[in-house]
């Protein structure tokens, strides 16, 4: 049997590795998906700019369906002045990092994506980063409006290009509602590097790896946990289901 091949392009929450959950294994494993070859274009630290470069190699295992998550590197890039500029080094951006430049990118990405493939594509909307949405701390404030605007500039896109659309932010946030946790207060490259030890040389779970850094829904206030993830996983099968049979 020739299986369906799902494309799914982003960063390190889609990339899966160190104390991000990996939810496509979650969707690799589960019965109904056999019919499905999941390829995983997730890159670590990539932004909409990355990901819109590297849509040759997305495109060159003719998948059927493809899924793109990108931009909360571009919420932190714009909302920072320190991951800013880091961004701007190793991912050699050509230019500041900013929302309509965001929005330029990831338009372009649904554009060529629907001349040149021929496959069903859906963008998602951003995770939320930190889990307090009436926080008044002034970075979780810039990151909850950020994330929001992003969401919405992604929403739209999808709309206008004609695609589909995944409401990551919309499910997570009311279950952040529901469930609110402490503020993203700041970014510290330290923290990130100490959970990878953790995950990568000592073996701890990302979950594990949540409960010690005391996160409901992220390991380290930017990646989620399985609870989180399996939210993601489930609104991708949704859409995974939405144009192809079961098998019986």
């Amino acid at each position: 049997m020739n299986r369906i091949v799902a494309a799914f392009l982003g960063s390190s929450s889609t990339a899966g590795k160190g104390q991000a959950y990996d939810w496509i294994s979650e969707l690799r494993q589960r019965v109904q998906n056999s019919r499905f070859c999941f390829r995983n274009f997730g890159v670590g630290g990539d932004l909409a700019f990355n990901a819109l470069q590297r849509l040759p190699q997305v495109l060159a295992c003719r998948p059927a369906i493809i899924v793109v998550w990108v931009g909360g590197n571009d919420v932190l890039a714009s909302v920072s002045a320190k991951v800013g500029k880091f961004f701007r080094f190793w991912k050699r951006l050509p230019v500041e990092p900013s929302p309509e430049w965001f929005g330029e990118n990831i338009r372009r990405i649904a554009s060529r994506l629907k001349q040149e493939a021929s496959a069903r594509v859906a963008l998602c909307s951003l995770s939320p980063i930190g889990e307090d949405l009436s926080s008044e701390n002034p970075f979780q404030v810039e990151l909850n409006r950020r994330i929001e605007e992003y969401s919405s500039i992604i929403r739209d896109v999808a709309l206008n290009e004609r695609v589909g659309y995944v409401p990551v932010y919309e499910e997570i946030a009311a279950r952040i509602r529901a469930l609110p946790g402490r503020a993203f207060a700041s970014f510290r490259f330290l923290p990130f590097y100490r959970d990878a030890f953790r995950v990568i040389i000592l073996h701890k779970s990302p979950d594990e790896v949540s409960q010690m850094n005391g996160w409901n829904f992220h390991t380290d206030g930017v990646h989620l946990n399985s609870r989180a993830g399996i939210i993601v996983a489930d609104l991708i099968q949704a859409f995974l289901d939405e144009g192809t049979p079961r098998n019986e």
